[in-house]
């Protein structure tokens, strides 16, 4: 009779959701030297148990395999967690509180900048440069909101800036004024980089200290992949050198952006940044292309016009970023040559945009292993839902937004009108038409934690409003579904076929909850806590008494 070598690790007793194609269920699992190496049932992995291996008692917990993050900006958000961060709180006194008390405390600092406010604190979700003017009047102030397509600015920005009434909006955004032509202090989209052009730049060690902190943030809920939506040159490069250091714990696939002011001249330069941009657990082989805005100041881009704050009918439809036929020159391109298109579809004109660019692509080039995904999807006409099965195009899911709370009823639906506002995040009708589903947070604009996110997606009730009435009931997932999505979904858009499902053979990414998140017994879902996290079964993240 031979003998087993030892597993390094073995977690027994639990819940465990392997996430594979059947959805199967087990009780326990090995890992060794990084890999599973046996799933089943306690009795399976006792053989594996020898003088040095960790053993985890799960008591019944749920194990899943370590969630991805399909569409997240951890540089991004970590530079506003390391500066004036304003994400955690609501209200524009707490912002300006916030603001006062950085301002104050970082006397030496040219710019004040961090971010993270939320459109629903201001009427009609505009803030105003007077009310910085009197906390911060000697010093420029840049403040993104959470979702990053508008900016809160005071008088000294626009000064530096030059923006005045006589500055003309950039073909890419908008300055928002007085009746008088005066800024009031927001600018949209485009109109941000009139000023964030101006601000010196983070260096790459600023960078690197960032992204460790959203990394060990993001371990701490379970994450061990995802995919940057906006690498740019400077956080490519911070990521770049934390992945040959052996920092860079989680894996990570780099979307680089696509210029909007550009043509398909840049798209050279996308290929020698992935010869140079694929270190260890890195590497740049997205594409991210914007192809509109967001609802709230009616940029997305819509196949029906938007309405006025009356109920009247405007002729506005949104905008789009890209011209559709260079969108879909771009994207028979890109595919051709192996990089992945990442697209920020919002608005129902968009999403068929890009469906029209994949499906330009399919026919040009055959089918591919490019993984195209849209992320944000927020309205979807009907006749697409099929489209995005047939032509192997992942629908990228922010489900945390499927609630109805402030934005929503005072900036949102207002403004799409009853018919366009009831197509809004089609999850179910998505997955019932056979689309790949896949979660992203799109974190700093709304919380990396999954299990928030997951709770939406099975109750369309936020977590902070669980008395509300579901909204569009109709869409709502079952649990198993998102937590696919979250999981195997999220690892398959990034290419991480190792990763994703815990199967013998696969890379042990594994998160251990704090409970049987299908027992509803436990407690909300959106309360769940990740106990530990391990990247190919060494621990990233633990809890204390995780042994006990």
């Amino acid at each position: 009779m031979s003998i087993e070598t030892p597993a390094d690790l073995v977690l027994r007793g639990g819940r465990i959701f392997t996430a594979d194609a059947a959805r199967t269920w087990a009780q326990a699992l090995a890992v060794r030297g990084g890999r599973i190496v046996r799933v089943g049932g306690d009795r399976d992995v006792q053989p594996l148990i020898g003088a040095g291996t960790r053993v985890i008692g799960l008591r019944g917990r749920t194990v899943t395999p370590g969630f991805g993050d399909a569409h997240v900006h951890p540089p991004m958000a970590g530079m506003a967690r390391i500066g004036c961060e304003l994400h955690d709180i609501r209200g524009k006194h707490e912002y300006l509180r916030i603001i006062r008390e950085y301002a104050d405390s970082h006397p030496d600092e040219a710019w004040i900048n961090g971010g993270g406010w939320t459109l629903a604190d201001f009427p009609g979700g505009i803030p105003r440069r007077e009310d910085l003017d009197a906390i911060v009047p000697d010093r420029p102030v840049f403040l993104p909101n959470r979702d990053g397509h508008d900016a809160w600015v005071n008088s000294k920005a626009l000064e530096i800036a030059g923006i005045t009434a006589a500055t003309p909006d950039p073909t890419s955004g908008i300055i928002d004024r007085d009746e008088d032509g005066t800024p009031n202090g927001c600018l949209h989209e485009g109109a941000m980089e009139l000023v964030l052009s101006l601000i010196p730049p983070p260096t790459t060690e600023t960078y690197k200290r960032a992204t460790l902190e959203s990394q060990r943030y993001l371990h701490s809920l379970g994450i061990t992949n995802w995919q940057d939506a906006w690498v740019t040159p400077e956080t490519e490069a911070a990521y770049l050198e934390l992945a040959a250091s052996g920092e860079l714990t989680a894996r990570v696939v780099g979307a680089m952006w696509w210029e909007r002011d550009q043509g398909l001249e840049q798209i050279d330069g996308f290929v020698e940044r992935r010869a140079r941009g694929v270190i260890g657990r890195f590497a740049a082989t997205s594409v991210k292309l914007m192809c509109d805005g967001v609802v709230e100041n009616q940029t997305a881009s819509m196949t029906e016009p938007y309405f006025d704050g009356h109920g009247h009918q405007t002729t506005n439809r949104g905008r789009d970023f890209i011209d559709p036929a260079v969108l879909r020159e771009a994207v028979i391109r890109i595919d051709a040559l192996g990089l992945q298109p990442h697209f920020h579809a919002l608005g129902d004109r968009a999403v068929r945009q890009a469906l029209d660019a994949v499906e330009a692509a399919r026919r040009a080039n055959g089918w591919s292993d490019t993984r195209p995904h849209l992320a944000h999807i927020q309205v979807v006409h009907p006749d697409d839902h099929a489209r995005f099965r047939a032509l192997g195009a992942l629908a990228n899911a922010q489900p945390l937004w499927a609630a109805e709370e402030d934005q929503m009823s005072e900036l949102t639906l207002p403004f799409l009108g009853p018919v366009v506002s009831a197509r809004q995040y089609p999850f179910r009708s998505l997955r019932r038409a056979g689309a790949t589903l896949v979660m992203g947070s799109d974190w700093s604009v709304s919380t990396p934690d999954p299990f928030p996110q997951m709770e939406v997606a099975v109750n369309r009730i936020s977590p902070e409003n669980r008395g509300n009435a579901p909204f569009i009931p109709d869409e709502r997932l079952d649990l198993v579904d998102i937590l696919a999505a979250a999981t195997a979904g999220s690892a398959y858009a990034s290419h991480l076929d190792a990763a994703g499902v815990l199967a013998v053979g696969r890379l042990a990414d594994i998160a251990v909850l704090d409970r049987d998140l299908f027992d509803r017994g436990t407690g909300p879902i959106g309360d769940t806590r990740v106990l530990a996290t391990f990247v190919e079964g060494e621990a990233v993240y633990e809890a204390p008494g995780l042994d006990d």
